[in-house]
């Protein structure tokens, strides 16, 4: 190793000794105040069921641990299971090793709150992996990306408005609460990150007749943003049905809400052939 990758190495190096791997996306939170200021916008209570996604060093990890009976933690990195299975009682801190995305929420209870710094590099399928199990959770604290958390919470209209604003805000409330700057971490990163609160509808305000074919039908339009509804969904609907739906056809996919995807998608899903009765 070179001298100068040796002096970054010792850099981002923590006390603790575990230097951050690129692979999972490792930023270590560190910062007393912004520790702070996150569980306070938490604020977990003794009696809740926590799940931290990544805990890494431990900076969230700690003062969650001393304001609940026990916290469950997911960790890919074999090194900080280790180090967090060594230094807390099992019977409090409950540490599951593996992917979070293919971590089975349901198997640690109901009504989980979930928590985490989501590491950059598998965000938004980790967050479509916690809506798949939303059946699950009562809330979530997540630190991600900035730029994502401005998607997430993203109204129409806008170029932030995609994909992951309307399939997120068809399941939960979102609040941005704040920004975090890249001093923050240990490495810092190249951009600022945010904090976002997801609350689960109770009931979904716009339920779709069928949620797989209305996920199908917005990733198809946005893979298209820069197309017409008209030409966009051509093989779902044609300009017709979109103006019976009041959808304007030469509208582009950023400008419908969440109620309008619901509209268009239920209209694809009354057209399917129904399945044969059984006998």
């Amino acid at each position: 190793m070179s001298n100068t990758a040796t002096k970054n190495a010792e850099h981002d190096r923590r006390p603790s000794g575990h230097i951050p791997r690129k692979r999972f996306g490792q930023h270590f939170l560190g910062d007393p105040f912004w520790v702070r200021r996150i569980v306070e916008a938490i604020a977990p209570r003794s009696g809740e069921l926590l799940v931290e996604i990544g805990p890494g060093l431990g900076a969230l990890t700690e003062p969650l641990l001393a304001a609940v009976d026990r916290l469950h933690v997911v960790e890919i990195d074999r090194d900080i299971v280790a180090r967090l299975e060594s230094s807390h009682p099992r019977e409090r801190l409950i540490v599951h090793a593996g992917d979070a995305l293919a971590f089975d929420f349901g198997s640690v209870g109901s009504d989980l709150r979930l928590v985490g710094n989501l590491p950059y590099n598998i965000s938004t399928p980790l967050l479509f992996h916690v809506a798949a199990q939303v059946a699950h959770v009562r809330d979530a604290h997540f630190m991600l990306q900035k730029e994502v958390v401005d998607r997430m919470v993203a109204a129409p209209g806008g170029s932030e408005y995609g994909r992951l604003s309307v399939m997120l805000q068809y399941r939960f409330a979102m609040d941005k609460l704040f920004n975090v700057p890249p001093g923050a971490f240990r490495p810092p990163p190249k951009v600022d990150s945010s904090i976002v609160r997801m609350i689960p509808y109770g009931r979904l305000p716009h339920p779709a007749r069928d949620e797989r074919l209305l996920g199908e039908v917005v990733t198809r339009a946005f893979t298209q943003r820069r197309k017409t509804l008209r030409n966009a969904l051509s093989t779902y609907l044609t300009a017709t049905e979109l103006e019976a739906l009041g959808i304007d056809p030469g509208a582009r996919p950023e400008t419908l809400d969440v109620a309008a995807w619901v509209r268009a998608a239920d209209c694809v899903a009354a057209r399917a052939p129904t399945p044969p009765s059984a006998g």
